[in-house]
């Protein structure tokens, strides 16, 4: 027997007892507790996400905006197609993940599994297009391009095709008027990611796992006002599904139409004109390299001169933008994205950076009248000039004796410019700089907009390049180390060039300016710049901001946005000196570099002024530029690896002003055969219902874009 008392026993069980009955208490307290928080303190919250979660959305797509020309032609706008999608969230519910849904798609479309499952897969980094880069959540389009009959079969055979739709659908068309592509202009549309979404949360424009956005070009420069707003509409479902009630109803907003400055007749005068020019130029030998020239690519800009609007704007390679209607395939994206076909979504109107060439030289003048030189004096245009134990030679060892500035712009005598800038070398320092070196080759370029960004209305626009002092000592620290390894090896000119930037790269050397004064060298510039510039000149030294955009009209037609142009500067001359650069481009076009190819222009009915230029590239064949203008427009023409200025864009060129004005073989004007004899100064008609009244235009001929793509003049 135990010998614990029992009144010892007694007092243990009530202990334990206690102490049970202190937890359970606890436990019911804090259970109280609870209840009282999610019920009384936070009940209306949570019941509200209660009556969210039994909440179904259905969103209808706001209809895009148009894009239009100056005389309301749409550019791009909306058709009603067939359009197939899959609910990836679906398809994952099935045990197979809608293999053998996909796979009876893939017979009622004609289409491959893999393709069609190539399209519903997510993109990720390692994951090659095709794919849906959109929100998973939402419908996937397989095709746009669905017949009624297979849109049939799918709809009245639902038991086999759970998760696919086929409804008709408004998607984009970019309807290329006149054969005018425009496609760097309009850019394209893709879905919209979770990250954009995420991130426009808080903005004045939010958005929908169902958009579509602007993914370059005007499309998404003015995405916000031509997206709209799509509809939402939330039905009240319960626990199975079913539809109980219509909690909220916010209709569909359709997206503003954007009137452009662009005119889709002179557009495929362009686009044909520096297509041909291209295919011209690769016709043409190339005596130095000893082989015909590549005209790899190539832009060509068309801008009103006294407001900075661009009528026109072409870039070659081109490419159709209807191509990612519906979800681009993968040999298109290949073809879009890849080298062999030197990347055809660049614009290079805006994007394209090469060494100007002599059309530089109008820059070069005013910063030697800046510096104190007169225009009209007498400097030795000789065969060569030797600097620094180098020789520098003019074009074709011509020599013009001693001529002014502006005869050296017309026969572009390039050791006139070369002994100015070596003068103005000499006197900032030479090798060893002044500490206020007046640069005014340098500075003058700047005040001319080159090394920024015009402010286009279009994205992704380049900077350029002016490579002054503060340019050539960062670029030596970042490319020293490269530089010095690299003269270390070899004998050969590239070894040498290296060899001596490693040691002198940090310096403005009499060679570098000397380059530099013609356009060569380390410069960069791109065709709108030098649209901007040569607008400038034409107008009297204003700047302007190029844009394309016009206004943007509400869908009902009665809100009007103007976009006014704008002036972000003025050229760095007096009014005597832009007259003097007016009269010697002037001269260049009647008996300078570009008389040959202004032969029987009117010139004494629309006065003609122009600049040609050929830039040599290291390893590369010459560029071709040619820069003109008239009172109304200024056109500018650029091309790869093409030739000569006048040369291989001369051509092009003239027939894009004998289109505006109506100029014909013979020099006459027919004011019936002119397509913009003076600039579109108004907006299209907008009628009553919101609907912008369309002028018609006769289509260009045909020239399908390229696959990548006499004498001579700088």
């Amino acid at each position: 027997m135990s010998n614990i008392p029992e009144t010892g026993r007694t007092s243990r069980v009530t202990v334990r007892l206690v102490a049970i009955q202190i937890l359970v208490f606890s436990l019911l307290l804090t259970l109280g507790g609870r209840l009282w928080y999610l019920q009384i303190r936070n009940g209306e919250e949570y019941a509200n996400k209660a009556k969210r979660n039994h909440v179904q959305q259905v969103v209808d797509p706001a209809t895009r905006g148009a894009i239009l020309d100056a005389r309301g032609v749409p550019l791009a706008d909306n058709q009603t197609r067939l359009v197939v999608s899959a609910s990836r969230t679906e398809l994952l519910k099935m045990k197979d993940d809608g293999k053998a849904v996909l796979g009876r798609l893939s017979k009622v479309l004609g289409m491959s599994e893999q393709e069609i499952r190539n399209k519903v897969r997510l993109c990720d980094a390692k994951t090659p297009q095709p794919c849906w880069n959109g929100s998973p959540y939402q419908p996937i389009p397989i095709t746009d391009e669905a017949t009624t009959q297979q849109a049939l079969q799918i709809r009245e055979r639902t038991e086999d095709f759970p998760g696919i739709s086929a409804e008709p659908t408004a998607v984009r068309r970019y309807a290329a008027p006149g054969n005018a592509r425009s496609a760097q202009v309009l850019g394209y549309l893709s879905p919209v990611t979770d990250e954009e979404i995420k991130k426009a949360e808080h903005s004045n424009s939010p958005l929908l796992r169902s958009d579509q956005i602007g993914r370059s070009g005007l499309e998404r420069t003015y995405d916000s006002a031509l997206r709209g707003k799509a509809g939402v509409t939330r039905y009240e479902v319960d626990n199975l599904g079913r539809v109980i009630g219509k909690a909220e109803n916010d209709p569909a907003v359709p997206g503003s139409n954007v009137v452009t400055s662009i005119d889709a007749r002179v557009q495929a005068i362009t686009e044909k004109e520096l297509d041909q020019a291209m295919k011209d130029s690769r016709k043409e030998f190339d005596k130095i390299t000893g082989r015909n020239y590549k005209a790899d690519s190539g832009a060509a800009v068309v801008m009103e001169a006294k407001t900075g609007r661009v009528v026109a704007m072409a870039s070659s390679p081109a490419y159709d933008p209807n191509a990612w209607v519906g979800g681009i395939s993968g040999k298109d994206y290949a073809h879009l994205t890849g080298k062999n076909s030197n990347y055809p979504l660049l614009n290079r109107a805006t994007q394209g950076q090469s060494a100007p060439g002599s059309i530089f030289k109008v820059i070069s003048t005013s910063a030697a009248v800046n510096a104190g030189y007169p225009f009209n004096g007498h400097y030795p245009c000789t065969s060569s000039m030797n600097i620094g134990g180098q020789t520098f030679k003019n074009f074709e060892s011509e020599n013009f004796g001693p001529i002014s500035l502006g005869r050296a712009l017309e026969v572009s005598c390039d050791t006139v410019f070369y002994g100015l800038a070596y003068q103005q070398w000499q006197k900032d320092g030479g090798n060893k700089p002044k500490n206020n070196a007046a640069d005014w080759f340098y500075k003058t370029a700047h005040q001319f907009g080159l090394g920024k960004k015009t402010g286009i209305d279009l994205p992704d626009e380049v900077s350029g390049r002016v490579p002054d002092r503060k340019w050539k000592k960062n670029y030596w620290k970042a490319n020293k180390d490269g530089w010095c390894a690299q003269g270390k090896h070899g004998n050969d000119y590239v070894s040498k060039i290296a060899k001596e930037n490693c040691e002198s790269g940090m310096k403005m050397r009499a060679g570098d300016s000397v380059n530099y004064s013609i356009g060569q060298g380390d410069t960069l510039v791109t065709p709108i710049q030098m649209a901007t510039i040569y607008g400038a000149i034409a107008n009297g030294g204003t700047l302007h901001d190029p844009t394309l955009g016009k206004a943007v009209i509400s869908p009902d037609g009665k809100s009007v946005q103007e976009i006014k142009p704008r002036a972000h500067g003025k050229l760095p001359d007096t009014p005597k000196t832009l007259r003097q650069i007016d009269s010697a481009l002037a001269g260049v076009a009647t008996r300078g570099t570009a008389a040959w190819r202004f032969q029987g222009w009117p010139q004494n009915k629309i006065p003609m002024h122009a600049k040609t230029g050929t830039a040599e590239v290291y390893g590369k064949q010459t560029t071709s530029w040619f820069a003109t203008y008239t009172k109304d427009y200024t056109v500018v023409m650029t091309i790869s690896q093409g030739g000569t200025g006048s040369g291989a864009s001369g051509p092009a060129v003239r027939k894009i002003y004998n289109a505006l004005y109506g100029v014909n073989d013979k020099g006459e004007i027919d004011k019936k055969a002119a397509l913009l004899p003076v600039p579109q100064a108004g907006l299209p008609k907008i009628e009553r219902d919101g609907t912008i009244e369309a002028q018609p235009i006769k289509p260009v001929d045909e020239t399908p874009p390229p696959a990548a793509a006499g004498r001579r003049e700088q």
